[in-house]
C-alpha cells in the first residue's frame, strides 16, 4: 500500500500557501533524488503561485527514513511576497501523513448494465431501438449512461469507461475528505522545532541542526510502528 502525504498551510494566510507551493517543488526534487515514486492525487490551488494543500501518493525503498526528514513543521524565513510592509518574517506549514482509508477496488463483475431507449436527435431509429446503456457500480451506486452510438455494444464500452472515471473521482473525493478530517485534528501548526527550514525568496535550504537527529529517529520509529499496524 502506498503512503499518502499532505503538505498543507492549514488555515494559514496566503503567504503560507506560497510556502506550500515552494516546499512542494523541493519535496519532489528530494523524492527524485531518493528514487521514490510519487503521484499528485489532489491539489488545492489558491492562486497562480500558491497552493493551500496537496496530497501525494508515495512508494519506494527507504520511504520511512525519507519521511522522517519531512514529517512535521516546515519553516520559511522571509518577507511576505504579497504584503510589502508586513513585519512577520517566520511562516509555518505542515507535512503530515494521511491515514489510509479502506477503499474497494474496481471490479467489472460489480457492474450492472441496463439497456434503455436513446433520447434526443437521431431520427426514428434512435427512438425505437434500445441502444443506450446505463452502467451501475452496485457497491457504490455510481451510474453512467452512454447513448453516443447506435451500437449497444459500443455504448456499453463507453458506459464502462465513464463509470471507471467516476469511480476514480469518487475515490479521490474520499481521500480529500480523509485529509480534511485529518487536518481538523491538527488545526494548530507547531511553530517550534521545524523539521526543515528554508529562507529568502530563492527558498534556500538551511542545513539541519544535529540536534534534530534524535527527533528524526523518533519519527522514523513512529512511522515504522504505524505502517506495521496498518499492514496487519
Amino acid at each position: 500500500m502506498n503512503t499518502l502525504i499532505q503538505i498543507t498551510a492549514g488555515r494559514g494566510p496566503t503567504e503560507c500557501h506560497w510556502v506550500v507551493a515552494h516546499v512542494l517543488k523541493a519535496f519532489i526534487i528530494d523524492l527524485k533524488e531518493h528514487k521514490i515514486s510519487h503521484t499528485i492525487l489532489q491539489k488545492e490551488q489558491s492562486g497562480v503561485t500558491a497552493v493551500q494543500s496537496v496530497i501525494l501518493s508515495l512508494s519506494g525503498k527507504e520511504l520511512d527514513s525519507f519521511l522522517a526528514n519531512w514529517i512535521g513543521t516546515i519553516q520559511w524565513i522571509g518577507k511576505s511576497p504579497y504584503r510589502k510592509y508586513h513585519k512577520r518574517k517566520n511562516w509555518f506549514i505542515k507535512v503530515q501523513e494521511v491515514p489510509q482509508i479502506k477503499t474497494m477496488p474496481f471490479h467489472e463483475k460489480d457492474v450492472k448494465y441496463q439497456a434503455m431507449r436513446s433520447t434526443g436527435p437521431g431520427g426514428q431509429n434512435v427512438n425505437k431501438v434500445n441502444s443506450a446503456v446505463r452502467a451501475t457500480h452496485v457497491p457504490t451506486g455510481i451510474q453512467c449512461v452512454a447513448m453516443d452510438s447506435r451500437s449497444q455494444h459500443q455504448n456499453k464500452k463507453l458506459a464502462l469507461q465513464r463509470l471507471k472515471e467516476q469511480f476514480q473521482v469518487h475515490h479521490l473525493k474520499q481521500l480529500k475528505e480523509q485529509a480534511n478530517a485529518s487536518w481538523e485534528q491538527h488545526l494548530n501548526i507547531e511553530r517550534g522545532n521545524p523539521i526543515q527550514v528554508f529562507e529568502g525568496r530563492d527558498f534556500k535550504h538551511q542545513k539541519k541542526n544535529k540536534s534534530y537527529a534524535s527527533k528524526r529517529q523518533a519519527l522514523k520509529n513512529d512511522l515504522k510502528t504505524n505502517h506495521g499496524s496498518n499492514n496487519r
